[in-house]
Formats: C-alpha cells, sequence, structure tokens
C-alpha cells in the first residue's frame, strides 16, 4: 500500500469519480449571516463526524497550516490556528478586485467593453503594440488580454512561462498574467477616484462586517519594469470566511446586496479551461465545473476558490453550503494535492463524502 505522503504526490487522474452524499444537517429555514462575531457550533452538535474532524485538524497540523476555517449554512463549525492573525493573501488579492469590479460595473464607472486603447493605457519600454491595445477590460479579467509585457510581482514560474510578445491576440489564448491584474487594479483606481485598499473597505468590507480589515492592510509592489503596481493585502481568516460567504450567498449580506448577482454568476463561471489544476477560470476566480468535480481540490459541481501561493485558499462550495478558509505563513507550503486531501477529510467529516472515493482505497 501506499503512503499518503507518496498519494499526494499523485496525479489527478488517479483520483475516483466520487457519488455525492446528503448534507449533514438539513439548511435553515433562511439564509444566515455572521452578527459582529462569528456564531459557532462545533462538528458533533452540527451533524458532523466529530471523530473525522480530528483526523483532519490531525492531519492539517502534520502540514503547514496556519489558520483553518470551515463555516456551513453561515456557521462555524470547526476552526483552529490563528484565524485572527492577518496573513498575506498573494494571489487572493486578485479575487477581491473582482469583486470591487463588479461594483464598478453596476455604477456604471467600469465598461468591460472599453479597448486599452481608449482607456490610454500604456507600459514602460517597449510599449504595448497596437493591436495589444485592442484588449478589453473583460479580456483582462479573463485573463486573455494577449499582453506579455513584464509584470511586477511576477515569480521566477511565471516569468518563464510567460509567452512571447505578441504571439497570441488578445482575447484568444488564456494565460495566468499578472500584467492583467496589475493593470486591473490601475483601472479601477482611476475608474472610481480612490485606491483599491480603502475601495475595500467601504464597500466590502464595512458593509459585511469584517472584524479586522483596515486599509493599511494593503499595500503597492512597484517595479522598474511595467508601471502598474500588485497590491497585496494582508486578512485574518475569519474575514475572509466573511467574503467567502459574500459570494455563497451570490453576493447578498441580510438585507443588502453588497455585489450584484449576476456578477457573482458571471465571474464564477468557466470562461476558460481546463487550466494548470485541471479546472477552469473566471473572473480572477478559479472555479468548477457543472457537471464535474475539480480532482485536485476535491471540489463539488458548481464550486468556486480564491487561491494564493503556496497555501492561501477561499473554497466556496455551493452544493454542501460550505466555505473553507486556509492560510500558510510566508515561506511555508501547502500543496494543491494538500489541500485537496485536507477538504476530502472535511467532506467526509460533513457527511458529504463517499469514504470509498479516498485515493486511499486503491491501494
Amino acid at each position: 500500500m501506499l503512503s499518503r505522503r507518496t498519494l499526494l504526490r499523485l496525479p489527478v487522474a488517479y483520483c475516483l469519480v466520487r457519488r455525492a452524499s446528503p448534507l449533514a444537517a438539513p439548511l435553515p429555514t433562511g439564509p444566515t449571516w455572521p452578527g459582529s462575531e462569528w456564531s459557532r457550533t462545533d462538528p458533533k452538535q452540527a451533524g458532523w463526524n466529530a471523530e473525522a474532524m480530528s483526523e483532519a485538524r490531525r492531519y492539517s497540523e502534520s502540514i503547514a497550516t496556519a489558520s483553518f476555517l470551515a463555516v456551513q449554512h453561515g456557521v462555524v463549525i470547526d476552526s483552529w490556528g490563528d484565524i485572527d492573525r492577518r496573513i498575506e493573501l498573494r494571489s487572493m488579492r486578485k479575487s477581491l478586485l473582482s469583486a470591487l469590479i463588479g461594483i464598478a460595473v453596476s455604477e456604471n464607472k467600469i465598461d468591460l467593453g472599453d479597448t486599452l486603447a481608449e482607456l490610454q493605457i500604456d507600459d514602460a519600454p517597449p510599449s504595448l503594440t497596437p493591436e495589444e491595445k485592442q484588449a478589453t477590460v473583460l479580456e483582462l479579467l479573463k485573463a486573455r488580454s494577449g499582453v506579455y509585457h513584464a509584470a511586477a510581482y511576477e515569480d521566477p514560474e511565471e516569468k518563464r512561462l510567460r509567452p512571447p510578445r505578441g504571439s497570441h491576440a488578445p482575447g484568444t489564448f488564456w494565460y495566468y498574467n499578472n500584467w492583467d491584474f496589475n493593470t486591473l487594479g490601475a483601472i479601477y483606481e482611476k475608474a472610481v477616484g480612490t485606491s483599491i485598499f480603502e475601495s475595500f473597505r467601504t464597500k466590502i468590507a464595512e458593509p459585511i462586517g469584517m472584524q479586522d480589515y483596515r486599509p493599511s492592510d494593503g499595500r503597492y509592489e512597484r517595479e522598474n519594469t511595467s508601471r502598474f503596481p500588485a497590491y497585496p493585502f494582508h486578512m485574518t481568516a475569519r474575514d475572509l470566511a466573511r467574503f467567502g460567504l459574500l459570494f455563497l450567498m451570490r453576493g447578498r449580506w441580510g438585507d443588502k446586496q453588497v455585489i450584484p448577482a449576476a456578477w457573482v454568476d458571471e465571474s464564477t463561471t468557466a470562461w476558460s479551461g481546463p487550466t494548470v489544476f485541471h479546472s477552469g477560470y473566471g473572473y480572477m476566480w478559479w472555479t468548477g465545473y457543472a457537471d464535474k468535480w475539480v480532482r485536485i481540490l476535491d471540489l463539488a459541481p458548481g464550486g468556486f476558490w480564491a487561491d494564493g501561493w503556496h497555501g492561501q485558499f477561499v473554497i466556496v462550495d455551493p452544493r454542501h453550503d460550505l466555505v473553507v478558509v486556509h492560510q500558510t505563513d510566508v515561506g511555508k507550503k501547502v500543496t494543491h494535492s494538500e489541500m485537496g486531501h485536507l477538504m476530502w477529510l472535511t467532506l467526509n467529516a460533513a457527511r458529504a463524502a463517499d469514504p470509498g472515493a479516498d485515493p486511499a482505497a486503491l491501494f
């Protein structure tokens, strides 16, 4: 029999298709949101398998988890680690900006059809070509701009994989492109007249009652190779869970529609795929599909997630009315395979998984 450590390194193809099982407990009679503090229960009271959840916790503590939080039906089922400590989100910043752009579109401050030429967007030499300037805001959101200019905050692997300039026309090719994401930040700030970090406070953090977020928790990362900075955030797990719940509820928080429901649906639809994670890609969200599981994260059909380098996740699973937040510290790493196994253990505890689907059962 292969060890669990070996199993986690196996390709996604080794995973089995699982049957969907009923939820651990019926849905509440109406939607549930937290107040100034999260409502909490424990796995046993929620109808989960407490022993199985303890196994999930033991596994999580054996990898590099800094914080973990699971919310079902708007209630915290279990958590561990530093859920009230601000940790850098890395690429999860992109999903936060996507939400802000959706609000700005609804306010007629951003037109998704505008081209870079119309917005007078150019970059440091070598400047954008006329063809590159035909990319639209929508194509940047989908990571399909075709602009492969050097970008701030790229890691060595992203620089190595970046396609050559001019190799793909706008809209024709998906590439996870920091240039697109950074430029969207500049487009947003020019359109609304405030910083991303201040806008996030007024448009999202305050309306949904985030407990810890402050605009000073964001910063800009600039490089000489590009005019457009990256915009990393620091955020706590308990605040990220509110953001995930907001998207689970299709942008609604109590009696207020914070983000248009149509934008939530569009931005979490797979406009491109399969991607490097055998998943789809929406508007700066990684997405599942309507008819199949995303094996690498053990994500049910219809699910989606925000993803940050080396183990930052906000996973939204509408089928099971579930939000899972996972964070790591700088210098630590949890792989997608490890996170997928932790998700499987969590779903098994929620009685939402078929135990026979664990890859370990193959050997």
